[in-house]
């Protein structure tokens, strides 16, 4: 963090903007290039949101040295729907393969190999089917990748149920009721531990080892208000934080006094859409929303009487639908609004 003074501005001069044919939504930074491959840059999965059925996913390579932001068009594919989330494989050396994994969720959990060879392609590696009943199920809000058991990927639903997928073997490992409504996010904290919320405008957590019971640590100040995103904090997993629906806060809360946030970061002007906490530090979080700005922020160990105010901010040029806090290159940060995708320096 370069800037730690009151309020400082990240200019232009600290961007790259990606223009997209079409709005974009999803997005997904590399983790470390796996030591085989050809490509040693970062790369950048960006999903479009169109809202028909014809979507798209391009890859790009970003280069931090000469700080250029190259598609590369054998890459990309078609997806159906719009993705709601994409996430490369958290740990590619763990795999025994050179080539990054992609995955997807929208109508299904898909999974795609970024091919390196003398021709780069993509090639789609399974589309899993959270449906016991059914060949449809019912549409995917968000998942998570599971850092610790990279096999474990963790899927949340309209349906109410979060699934729990062995990707090796392509099965579920556990299926949930864990909302009485919708659910819109998923994190996992630990290997059999994760996190999700709601419509019902609940964080629950929940024990694979312990499927009967979960743990409600925050419920909407007002009944049924829902909560749309969550975040938990990998270096210090006694704190998560969430936002609400059409609510300029963002709430950060201690899983060991529960109902009870620790803070709540109230500076946006407009509703919050997107949390992503430093992944390198564990004070810091980054928020976005409505009105154009990205604030980061550090939590102070003791909150003063009149809130906390953000330590940078930045400007987009429209409403920011969604951001990322790369781990590999934790001084970036790209945040999506309308057609372009941008990376700030921070």
């Amino acid at each position: 963090m370069e800037n730690s003074t009151q309020e400082s501005h990240l200019g232009p001069e600290n961007s790259v903007t990606y223009d997209s044919p079409y709005p974009l939504y999803a997005m997904a930074f590399s983790p470390a290039a796996p030591t085989r491959t050809r490509h040693n840059h970062p790369r950048i999965a960006v999903g479009s949101f169109i809202e028909e059925f014809s979507n798209r996913v391009d890859i790009l390579s970003f280069d931090p040295d000469t700080l250029t932001l190259k598609p590369n068009p054998s890459l990309s594919f078609d997806h159906p729907y719009p993705p709601t989330k994409l996430m490369f494989h958290p740990n590619p050396n763990s795999l025994h393969k050179s080539n990054d994994i992609l995955a997807s969720s929208g109508d299904y959990l898909r999974l795609w190999e970024v091919k390196d060879s003398s021709v780069d392609r993509l090639e789609p590696i399974s589309v899993l089917n959270n449906s016991k009943t059914s060949e449809f199920c019912a549409p995917l809000t968000s998942f998570d990748w599971n850092e610790i058991e990279p096999r474990r990927i963790g899927t949340s639903s309209i349906d109410t149920t979060c699934t729990i997928w062995d990707i090796e073997k392509g099965v579920v490992e556990t299926q949930l009721i864990a909302h009485d409504k919708e659910v819109y996010d998923i994190a996992w904290g630990e290997a059999r531990v994760f996190a999700s919320v709601s419509a019902d405008g609940s964080v629950r957590i929940f024990d694979l080892r312990d499927k009967e019971h979960s743990t409600i640590i925050y419920e909407s100040p007002q009944p049924d208000t829902p909560l749309l995103r969550l975040a938990w904090n990998k270096q210090d997993l006694r704190y998560m934080a969430t936002i609400l629906m059409d609510s300029n806060k963002v709430v950060i809360l201690d899983i060991r006094s529960p109902t009870m946030p620790v803070a709540e970061l109230e500076r946006h002007r407009g509703s919050v859409n997107a949390i992503a906490w430093a992944p390198q530090s564990a004070r810091h979080i980054c928020s976005a929303g409505d009105d154009s700005q990205a604030l980061i922020w550090e939590l102070p160990t003791v909150a003063g009487p009149n809130g906390i105010d953000p330590m940078s901010m930045y400007s987009a040029g429209a409403e920011i639908n969604q951001l990322q806090w790369s781990a590999a290159q934790p001084d970036w940060i790209a945040v999506a609004f309308s057609n372009k995708m941008q990376l700030l320096k921070v």
